[in-house]
C-alpha cells in the first residue's frame, strides 16, 4: 500500500522568510522525493480584465487565489496522481498559458502567505509552520527585494506596503498563527527550529 505523502504548510508575512525556511528543509532532504508547491502559482486567471484592473488587484487577499484548484491538486498528489500546476506571469498580472507537471512525492512543502487561512487546506497538512518576523524587518527586506528584483520604485513599494500588505497581514495572515504547530521567529536563521522540523520529518519518513 502506498504511503500518504507528508504535507507541510509554511506561512507568515510577505518577505518574512517563508521561502528561506522551505528551502532549508528541501536542502536537508535532497535524497528524498520532496517538492515545494507555492500558493502564488494559484493566483486567479485575470485575462478577462484590463491591464489596469489587473494591476490594482489586491494580491494579499484570500479572494486573489484559486485555492479550490490548489486543494484539488494536493488531493490528486496524495492519491498518487501527477498534476499540472499553473505558472503565473507577474509581468502581465495574470496566469500564463504554461503549466508545469508535478509528480507525486513523499513530502510536499505548501508555501504561501495564506496557506493556513482555508480550513480545507489546513486539514490536508501534517505539520503547520508560521514564520514570525518583525514588521520592520519585513518592510526592509521587501523594499530591497522589490527594488532589486522587480524594478519597483521606493515610493511604490512603501505605498503598497502601507495601503495593502500591512492591513492584509493583520486581517488575514497573523490570525492564522493560532493554527500553527510551530512558530519560527526570524525564519531560516533560526537553526534550532529548522533542525527540530527536519528531525520530525526524518522520523515520519522512517
Amino acid at each position: 500500500m502506498r504511503k500518504k505523502p507528508i504535507i507541510i504548510g509554511v506561512t507568515g508575512g510577505s518577505a518574512g522568510g517563508k521561502t528561506s525556511v522551505s528551502k532549508a528543509i528541501l536542502a536537508n532532504f535532497k535524497d528524498q522525493k520532496i517538492a515545494m508547491i507555492q500558493h502564488d502559482s494559484y493566483y486567479k486567471d485575470q485575462s478577462h480584465l484590463t491591464f489596469e484592473e489587473r494591476v490594482s488587484t489586491n494580491y494579499d487577499h484570500p479572494l486573489a487565489f484559486d485555492t479550490d484548484l490548489m486543494i484539488e491538486h494536493i488531493n490528486e498528489l496524495i492519491a498518487g496522481r501527477p498534476v499540472d500546476i499553473p505558472i503565473y506571469d507577474y509581468t502581465q498580472h495574470t496566469r500564463s498559458e504554461k503549466t508545469y507537471r508535478q509528480e507525486p512525492q513523499d513530502v510536499f512543502i505548501v508555501e504561501g502567505i495564506l496557506v493556513l487561512e482555508d480550513k480545507r487546506l489546513r486539514d490536508l497538512m501534517d505539520i503547520k509552520l508560521f514564520v514570525d518576523t518583525d514588521d520592520d524587518i519585513r518592510i526592509i527586506r521587501r523594499i530591497k527585494r522589490d527594488m532589486q528584483e522587480r524594478g519597483r520604485s521606493l515610493d511604490s513599494v512603501i505605498d503598497q506596503y502601507a495601503s495593502v500588505v500591512k492591513p492584509m497581514y493583520h486581517q488575514f495572515i497573523e490570525p492564522t498563527k493560532r493554527y500553527a504547530d510551530i512558530i519560527i521567529p526570524e525564519g531560516a536563521s533560526n537553526v534550532v527550529a529548522i533542525d527540530l522540523i527536519n528531525t520530525k520529518i526524518a522520523t515520519i519518513l522512517e
